[in-house]
């Protein structure tokens, strides 16, 4: 769920499906790992179990089980978690989830100036970070509250994730833009490389495609996986699922100039408030929201419930959902994706929904999805196999 430095050369692409471009057929694969994943003998260890389709981009819940819609559905190949193969792996702790297959992306690693630049990024900002005790101020202190709530909140759960990645609501260009500013100033890349890489993590979700899954390593989904920048596009394919966003300058201008906007904030930050005000408002703040955001693909896919039958392995998460502004009810977002909405429950604390309800209710977001009772039903474990 984060992507620190931009791919060189990007190609246009015209197509805003997630899915691939030939036909498929209209089920999700559900299956148990027996070996250690191989590209070579996936094929013989599937033990097949159908399902509705659970991860699909751009579902309205208008037409969520509409058989009109069910003709464009596609497959996708999810893993979840399964007893008894310590002989062959490990489990991560305290948790139900068996690594399966390793990947140490630090020594196997393809490393160029992607990868080196995404983790020198990494690492500057967690040693500025360490400054933090000794530069204490409270206008420092709270310069990074205030850049905590406009890039973590507004800019990637809000931004990056709800509206761009999964349209949830529409809202105004010129508001648009502006959040999507912000998500840009959490140095964790540009919008069209964080949306195609997260709407790639929803479309092969736990399988050996997945970007970043836990299977291979808790570590690995959390953080290692962004210091390999060919991961994705060697596991996924080209960027062709951002087609929406590569339409509008904007976005191409952002990609283009992405690292240029980090660096000025942190020339503002030295000019206003000097060394203090770029250790809180930079080191502090954007660790700390890194580590939110990565909690998302790690800790939500390990620890927590499942209130949906997803076929994946991710979890509703209370201390991430409050860490995070509510993007820990990740098992509710993966059955019900295209929702702006994920603390589902009244005691589901979810800050990024309430502030797109506020701005629903001052007629800012228009068109917020939320889903179906009908579709709440299918998903249900009680309607399992029904």
């Amino acid at each position: 769920m984060a992507l620190i430095a931009s791919t060189p050369n990007s190609k246009l692409f015209n197509q805003s499906s997630i899915y691939l471009n030939k036909p498929q057929p209209s089920t999700t694969l559900r299956y148990n790992f027996k070996l250690p994943i191989s590209k070579i003998s996936l094929s013989k260890r599937l033990a097949l179990t159908t399902h509705i389709l659970i991860c699909q981009y751009g579902e309205s819940p208008n037409n969520a089980h509409n058989e009109a819609t069910r003709s464009k559905r596609t497959t996708r190949v999810s893993a979840i978690s399964t007893p008894g193969l310590e002989s062959y792996s490990h489990r991560i702790w305290w948790s139900d989830v068996v690594v399966k297959s390793p990947t140490n992306v630090l020594v196997e690693g393809k490393w160029d100036s992607i990868s080196i630049g995404n983790l020198g990024a990494v690492v500057m900002m967690h040693a500025l970070a360490l400054y933090a005790p000794f530069t204490f101020n409270w206008g420092a202190f709270w310069v990074a509250v205030v850049l905590y709530l406009a890039t973590g909140l507004l800019g990637i759960c809000l931004s990056f994730h709800r509206n761009l990645a999964h349209k949830s609501f529409k809202l105004p260009k010129w508001l648009e833009y502006v959040f999507a500013y912000c998500g840009a100033l959490a140095l964790q890349g540009n919008p069209i490389d964080w949306v195609s890489t997260h709407r790639y993590h929803h479309q092969f979700c736990d399988s050996e495609q997945d970007p970043h899954s836990p299977l291979e390593g808790f570590w690995f989904s959390h953080m290692n996986w962004m210091f390999d920048a060919k991961i994705v596009t060697e596991r996924c394919g080209e960027p062709n699922n951002v087609g929406d966003l590569e339409k509008q300058p904007f976005y191409r201008f952002m990609r283009s100039t992405y690292i240029f906007h980090p660096l000025m904030l942190a020339g503002l930050l030295y000019v206003f408030g000097g060394f203090p005000y770029l250790v809180w408002g930079m080191g502090v703040r954007t660790a700390w929201v890194y580590h939110i955001t990565w909690f998302v693909n790690s800790a939500s896919h390990v620890w927590g419930t499942q209130a949906w039958n997803t076929g994946d392995l991710s979890r509703n998460n209370w201390w991430v959902a409050l860490l995070s502004f509510g993007e820990g009810w990740h098992n509710n977002h993966h059955a019900f994706e295209y929702s702006a909405r994920h603390g589902l429950e009244w005691w589901q604390f979810d800050m990024t929904w309430y502030t797109i309800k506020f701005l629903q209710v001052i007629g800012l977001a228009k068109d917020v999805k939320l889903p179906t009772e009908v579709h709440k039903q299918r998903l249900a474990f009680e309607n399992d196999g029904i």
